[in-house]
């Protein structure tokens, strides 16, 4: 009976929550304590970003508040990883208002909740580690686009503009309607806006252990009270924030409204896969820790759909929390189910005071926050470290910005794919070693191996071709070249492909190409060194004996070689004689 490999995991230790392995680990007051901490300072960071990330995606605030508490609470209850904090992220602002404007909120509800079934398929099949595969520059270029994307729409907030019709949801269309609007520009409303980014760049430059955003939040609401100011705000817009959650319900269903939202519910499932991910080695990285990549997306997808059931937004992890979670000493899952638990009881408690929020303060956390997406230094790190790295880039941040995220983290993964391969077949080295078997006249017909010498010999005996690196498809037709270009065929030739990891079909092909016309020409072809996967995949494309031979080392092919053509050497050597 075949048994499981000590390292290869179950089923059912991929998908442990990792609350459950602290909880097994021994969790007490001591960890509890620290939890509450750390749930408590990600709840007053979450709060007012929350609330803004709804705005801007064209949802009331309430709505980010759920997706908080519910989302929130599972993702940390039943993920794979320690530290992960979830809620609505400001990455899915540009996706949820677009798939809202389309198909209407109810619309955009079954989007989420196909988007969450289709993350816990991935997770089930175990399709979490293709996802971390996604090239930096294109998480790069597409994180920055949607900075630029969330800043735009947030210039009409920040300058108090009144447009004339709707806003465009296009970026030229829009800056072409905000800069026609330019006129109805509100110097309260900029001060409001402009003096809320001032209390977060200070405060986190004097006091980076401090809530910047729900003091900056904060004091614009105590102002616009205190003082009356003529701004808009949550209570004028909105007419104020729920006290409750709702009961949980599901969307309107029907088929031809399946079939409308699903490349919506692709997106979304996507970038929830990608940034989620991203979170949790983020957190890894800052904790030491290793979270559970499939678990974790199956903990994405079933939030995402109970969070669709509350009426909430789109969730996934979110760095910034999460960062500020591991910062405030968490120990565990426990944390980020507090933090949802905390935001419940200050929408229960405080949701009255919701509504002097002015809404050129939310605009300035959502400025910051899209300040701090763009990594503006990494941006250029990468346009300087090489122009397959800044091609990917531009393409995947010029179509996030200008067409569609979906089809700018397309094209960047294929860009990034094709150029991946080309460096790998790059490093693919094919080179030439002749042996000459001749007989030594001073040493009595004895037959000895020396390094073979155009100009000192009529005829090559043995030739060893020596391959290295990964022998796949990109490499196939560089690695045929230099064999094709061997000239005059041996009556051995063997190809040492020791230094060889891995092959496929492709490049198998073309050396059975090759290794068919140099036994047409007469020579006897040996394989050496090939490791199991290797020798399975050029056995596949017919690489068998006795279209080849197997030997473990060079050596050992050179032996076999030279007892194969050893009579006809003999033969060679009497006709010289005679």
């Amino acid at each position: 009976m075949l048994q499981r490999a000590p390292h290869e995991p179950t089923f059912v230790e991929l998908f442990t929550p990792k609350l459950v392995t602290v909880l097994r680990e021994g969790y007490g007051f001591r960890q509890f304590r620290a939890d509450a901490l750390a749930g408590l300072t990600v709840a007053i960071v979450a709060l007012p970003l929350s609330m803004a990330i709804a705005i801007a995606s064209g949802a009331p605030p309430e709505r980010g508040l759920y997706t908080a508490i519910v989302a929130g609470f599972l993702i940390s209850a039943l993920g794979g990883s320690r530290f992960q904090v979830g809620g609505p992220a400001g990455a899915f602002i540009v996706l949820v208002a677009a798939s809202i404007e389309r198909h209407g909120f109810d619309g955009f509800l079954l989007a989420t909740m196909l988007a969450g079934f289709m993350l816990v398929a991935i997770g089930l099949l175990r399709l979490g580690t293709y996802i971390k595969y996604i090239p930096h520059p294109v998480t790069v270029g597409f994180t920055a686009g949607i900075a630029v994307i969330i800043l735009a729409s947030q210039l009409k907030e920040l300058f108090g503009l009144r447009l004339a019709g709707k806003e465009p949801a296009a970026l030229v269309p829009k800056l072409e309607a905000l800069w026609a609007a330019r006129i109805t520009l509100d110097p309260t409303t900029c001060a409001v806006a402009f003096g809320a980014i001032a209390v977060i760049v200070l405060v986190r430059r004097l006091r980076p252990h401090w809530p910047a955003f729900l003091i900056a939040v904060g004091l614009g609401a105590i102002a616009t009270w205190a003082l009356g100011l003529p701004v808009e705000t949550i209570g004028t817009r909105f007419g104020g924030v729920p006290s409750t959650l709702p009961a949980p319900a599901l969307p309107a269903l029907s088929l031809d409204k399946l079939q409308a939202v699903l490349p919506d519910a692709f997106a979304l499932a996507l970038l929830g896969g990608i940034e989620s991910l991203l979170s949790a080695v983020v957190a890894d990285g800052m904790s030491g820790r290793r979270h559970r990549s499939n678990c974790e997306l199956v903990a994405q997808g079933v939030a995402n759909v109970a969070s669709a059931a509350f009426g909430g937004l789109t969730a996934t992890g979110t760095i910034a929390r999460t960062a500020t979670n591991v910062r405030a000493g968490a120990t565990g899952p426990v944390a980020g189910m507090l933090h949802a638990a905390f935001l419940l009881v200050f929408m229960l408690v405080a949701a009255p005071l919701a509504s002097f929020i002015p809404l050129a303060a939310l605009g300035a956390v959502l400025a910051v926050v899209a300040w701090n997406m763009a990594e503006g230094a990494v941006f250029l790190a990468i346009l300087r470290r090489s122009r397959g790295d800044a091609l990917v880039l531009l393409a995947t941040f010029l179509l996030t910005v200008f067409r569609d995220l979906t089809e700018g983290i397309a094209v960047g993964v294929v860009l990034g794919s094709l150029l991946f391969m080309h460096r790998m077949a790059a490093l693919v080295a094919v080179a030439g070693e002749a042996t000459l078997m001749a007989t030594d006249q001073a040493d009595a017909g004895e037959r000895t191996a020396a390094t073979y010498d155009a100009a000192a010999a009529s005829d090559r005996d043995i030739l060893v071709y020596r391959i290295a690196g990964p022998l796949f498809f990109g490499a196939a037709a560089s690695v045929g070249s230099v064999l094709e270009r061997m000239g005059d065929y041996p009556r051995a030739l063997i190809l040492d492909v020791s230094a060889v990891p891995l092959a496929d079909s492709t490049a198998a092909l073309s050396l059975r190409t090759f290794i068919d016309k140099a036994r047409r020409h007469g020579a006897r072809v040996y394989v050496a060194g090939a490791v199991p996967p290797v020798r399975r995949t050029l056995a596949h494309e017919g690489l068998r004996v006795p279209v080849v031979r197997y030997a473990a080392t060079v050596s050992d092919a050179r032996a076999a070689a030279a007892r194969a053509l050893a009579p006809a050497v003999e033969t060679a050597a009497s006709s010289r004689a005679a």
